[in-house]
């Protein structure tokens, strides 16, 4: 086993040798221009690491690695047309530097491409890497659908909310995993468990960015914090403060977030003051706490050596330690 930063620079090595633009431009270089924005690689890595992790060789899993970042970019060009973004990692999206058209089409091409490089694997790696990867594939697309949903809804619960972040983000935390776990041909259960110690992970990690744009601290978040109340998103924070509240404090939520004020500072404060006094900031927190420690629990119960697991607790635990 290797150091995480071993990996993830193997991996942009991989990426860097076999990202290039050729005819038609307009379709591929968009598509260069997305994946050569940067991001933490977490995917990719995780693929590489499971793979080693059930003794096979990183090397053996370049391929499927490559495969979820070129589809987790793909999703990113689409979810950027959608929610209109101007920016992504700091710089223009696809969208805003050549057009929609485009977008949607280097988008189209990056999800085929994706599929093409389990086409490197043969047998029975090839037929379940595909079958995860559909069955992943249509479950982000259900969250995505889930998330534009709950914008016009004022029903939504828990329950749904966490089955949302859980599709939209999670399942490809998760899939990660699995794909080095098929890779190394580990057993169905350890596939089953290694998937699981990811979907939790990925849960409380979205729990965490949920809480952190409320309470984060604007030097290290790295994104504009009160955003998702400034855009009325219909949080776990939300909804905790909507159920806990007071009748008084569920009518002022429910007021705020019908409306966008001129001064947004304010109307984030007092959300922020009700997410405390409703006990929502506590019960996040603990959602956070109890999905962690799921995935750990998980993971301690895998048939792999100490070494192994104390490697995928870090990545975990690196994961997890952004603070507010």
């Amino acid at each position: 086993m290797h150091a995480i930063e071993y990996y993830r620079n193997e991996f942009i090595s991989y990426l860097e040798s076999k990202t290039t633009t050729k005819e038609p431009f307009n379709l591929y270089e968009p598509i260069t221009y997305i994946l050569n924005l940067g991001g933490k690689r977490l995917r990719p890595v995780l693929v590489l690491m499971a793979t080693e992790v059930f003794g096979t060789d990183y090397r053996k899993a370049m391929d499927a690695a490559l495969a979820i970042e070129v589809f987790h970019n793909f999703s990113l060009v689409h979810d950027d047309i959608m929610d209109d973004a101007p920016l992504r990692r700091g710089r223009e999206t696809v969208h805003e530097r050549w057009d929609v058209n485009t977008g949607i089409l280097s988008g189209d091409a990056m999800l085929i491409t994706a599929y093409q490089l389990f086409e490197n694997y043969a047998g029975p790696t090839f037929r379940d890497l595909a079958q995860l990867f559909s069955k992943t594939a249509i479950a982000v697309c259900e969250g995505q659908q889930y998330d534009v949903d709950f914008e016009t809804r004022d029903d939504v619960t828990v329950e749904e909310y966490l089955k949302m972040i859980e599709y939209k983000t999670a399942v490809l935390v998760g899939a990660a995993l699995k794909m080095g776990a098929i890779v190394a041909d580990a057993s169905p259960q350890e596939r089953v468990g290694i998937y699981d110690f990811g979907r939790n992970l990925g849960i409380a990690f979205q729990l965490q960015d949920d809480y952190l744009d409320a309470f984060g601290n604007p030097k290290t978040f790295g994104k504009q914090v009160g955003g998702d109340i400034i855009e009325n998103k219909k949080t776990y924070l939300y909804l905790k403060g909507v159920a806990l509240g007071s009748e008084l404090e569920r009518k002022a939520i429910l007021d705020l977030y019908s409306i966008q004020p001129k001064n947004p500072e304010a109307k984030v404060a007092s959300i922020k003051e009700i997410f405390l006094s409703s006990g929502a900031a506590e019960q996040t927190k603990l959602a956070i706490a109890n999905y962690t420690e799921s995935a750990f629990k998980t993971l301690s119960e895998l048939d792999i050596s100490p070494e192994k697991k104390a490697l995928l607790h870090e990545f975990g635990a690196n994961l997890m330690k952004r603070k507010d």
